[in-house]
């Protein structure tokens, strides 16, 4: 069975002993968000852009059968907390779409 860990692509510039970690921090909250859709209706990408340099940029990108593209970025320098701030304007994001969705169904 898929689950939305499996639709988690996590680029190049993450080390393979970060992974765990990154998915800790990026499900739980966020997979009960996600819910609402099929994991194999989700694909998910993590990056991060010129890792170690002052112009450092994480980037977690949402794609959705049938929702717009959704991506969420932080330009924190320390990796773990752009993590947090991603997942969490991920969050948000989503949460925008559910509530806006279902208020489109009561009218």
């Amino acid at each position: 069975m898929t689950t939305f860990h499996d639709r988690l692509r996590i680029v190049h510039e993450f080390r393979a002993d970060e992974r765990d970690g990154i998915l800790e921090v990026l499900f739980g909250r966020l997979e009960r968000r996600l819910s609402h859709w099929r994991p194999d209706q989700v694909e998910l990408e993590l990056s991060v852009k010129e890792r170690g340099t002052p112009s450092q940029r994480t980037v977690l990108e949402c794609w959705i059968a049938g929702v717009p593209h959704m991506v969420a970025t932080s330009t924190d320098s320390d990796l773990d907390h752009a993590v947090v701030e991603v997942r969490d304007e991920l969050f948000r994001q989503l949460n925008r779409y559910v509530t806006r969705r279902e208020g489109a169904r009561h009218d």
